[in-house]
């Protein structure tokens, strides 16, 4: 198969510029010495890549990524130009991106599998507006802290995000910890298999292989079929048999879903809701150790979801967005992308140009609503308040239940997930002092794995059910650390 990796993309570049202006100003894509993305400085700094390109290239610079090239996207005004989508022009189908058609794309493309699936994020039109209507109705309960589903949902992640923190500290008063495996990650995946009415093993896996699909390592399209198959079971259980739970308001708002199309469009909720808002919890908690007083501040008087709102802008989880391509040849900055090009849009990239960053300085105590990590236009974020209700209650029990945290590596140390997508910590260690007495040690009794609230009784559980703890809440002890 013809492909990037053995066509020449490297000639027919335009001469003539230095840095600090464009280097070019036309020509296609495949024609462009696209330098590579995914480098060492990007994992350490990517920061300092996406300023390197900006000064070379301008607002938009042509890249490779992982093999295949791509656009990137870095001025504030040209992503939110693309998110909004004013024109019609930009399409987010994979049969408007010319070099997939072709088969110009390689088949073991790390990213293949997360682009590969054709649910909500790859729609336009008429489909989007059927399937974003599902989803709002099948997220409305769960976002309305007045709703019952609302209540419950807030009650059981406080429940889950007390137990974790019970776990780590059942060492004694003092300890050490690594709060992305043990907190930031797990906790997420426990609310997601609450939202989707999944009770065993297969919950656990489910995220997991979420994890293995966005993080484009080489067994994500295995880890792909793994999970759309479970997924699908999940779906067809759920047409048979609906419950109170998310896929089941999905499928009541937008009964014509296949079993197919129902288990795509779980693969990208448990996406969102599980990877992009553990994610962010890390990406949180490690800004607010390492702030500045006015941060660690904020937190003080009760304006969490304005420091979640302010990380979310100055460490996006979702550093760049999957791709989209126009439908005709467009100007945007200072190059002409010809129809069927592929764009992607770097978030974090917009975040620091000086168009957008110049009055929202690292100092500031209060950030701009004006973001893009939540997307904008017809594709942004539905499950948005979802999202925001996890981290904050997550922030809120961990300061408050412990009196003191710090890191336990210096800050430029701390190791980043290797991902063209996600920018979260592989790993956030730190030393703890618990505030104020211990509680009843988790998993000492009730249902097998499940903590205290197993045992005492949990008013957000239905009665007669068990927790859904398996094979992750087992992982989960494994990590505890003594002194």
């Amino acid at each position: 198969m013809d492909s990037y990796r053995t066509t020449g993309r490297t000639t027919g570049r335009n001469a003539g510029q230095g840095s600090g202006g464009p280097a070019f100003s036309g020509g296609s894509l495949e024609s462009m010495n696209a330098e590579p993305l995914i480098t060492r400085d990007y994992d350490s700094r990517p920061s300092l890549v996406y300023e390197r390109l900006r000064a070379k290239h301008g607002p938009v610079a042509p890249v490779d990524i992982l093999g295949v090239p791509f656009w990137l996207v870095l001025g504030y005004p040209q992503v939110l130009e693309v998110l909004r989508n004013q024109r019609g022009i930009w399409s987010k189908r994979l049969t408007d991106w010319r070099a997939w058609n072709d088969g110009r794309v390689p088949e073991d493309w790390p990213l293949r599998p997360a682009h590969a699936v054709n649910h909500i994020v790859f729609q336009e039109g008429d489909r989007l507006r059927d399937l974003r209507g599902a989803y709002h109705a099948a997220l409305k309960p769960y976002q309305d802290a007045a709703h019952p589903q609302g209540r419950r949902l807030r009650a059981i992640i406080t429940r889950y995000a007390d137990e974790l923190i019970d776990v780590m500290s059942e060492g004694g008063p003092t300890g050490w910890a690594d709060l992305s495996a043990q907190y930031a990650r797990p906790l997420p995946l426990m609310v997601v298999g609450e939202l989707l009415g999944v009770q065993s093993d297969g919950g656990d896996e489910i995220l997991m292989d979420m994890w293995r699909v966005l993080d484009a390592g080489p067994d994500a399209a295995v880890a792909l079929d793994r999970l759309l198959a479970a997924l699908a079971d999940l779906a067809a259980t759920k047409m048979a048999m609906p419950g109170e739970d998310l896929p089941s308001y999905m499928l009541a708002a937008h009964p014509g879903l296949t079993v197919d199309e129902m288990s795509r469009e779980l693969m990208m909720m448990v996406g969102v809701t599980g990877d992009y808002t553990g994610v962010l919890i890390g990406n949180t908690v490690a800004e607010v150790i390492n702030a500045n007083p006015e941060v660690r501040a904020s937190l003080s008087v009760g304006m969490i979801r304005e420091t979640v709102n302010r990380v979310a802008m100055v460490n996006p989880p979702m550093a760049n967005l999957t791709f989209r391509c126009p439908s005709v040849d467009v100007r945007l900055g200072e190059v002409t992308i010809a129809a069927g090009e592929p764009v992607m849009l770097s978030v974090a990239a917009a975040h620091a140009d000086p168009v957008f960053a110049d009055g929202h300085g690292a100092d500031a105590m209060f950030s701009s609503r004006a973001h893009l990590a939540w997307g904008a236009g017809p594709h942004d974020c539905l499950g948005r308040e979802l999202a925001t209700i996890i981290v904050t209650i997550a922030i809120s029990r961990l300061f408050e239940r412990f009196g003191a945290l710090s890191l336990t590596l210096p800050a430029d140390q701390l190791p980043w997930r290797s991902s063209p997508l996600m920018r979260g910590l592989r790993s956030l260690p730190v030393r703890f002092e618990v505030a104020g007495p211990s509680r009843p040690a988790a998993g000492t009794a009730g249902a097998p794995g499940g903590g205290p609230a197993a045992a005492q009784g949990d008013p957000a559980r239905k009665p007669g059910t068990e927790p859904s703890r398996s094979a992750l809440w087992r992982f989960v002890r494994s990590l505890r650390r003594t002194k």
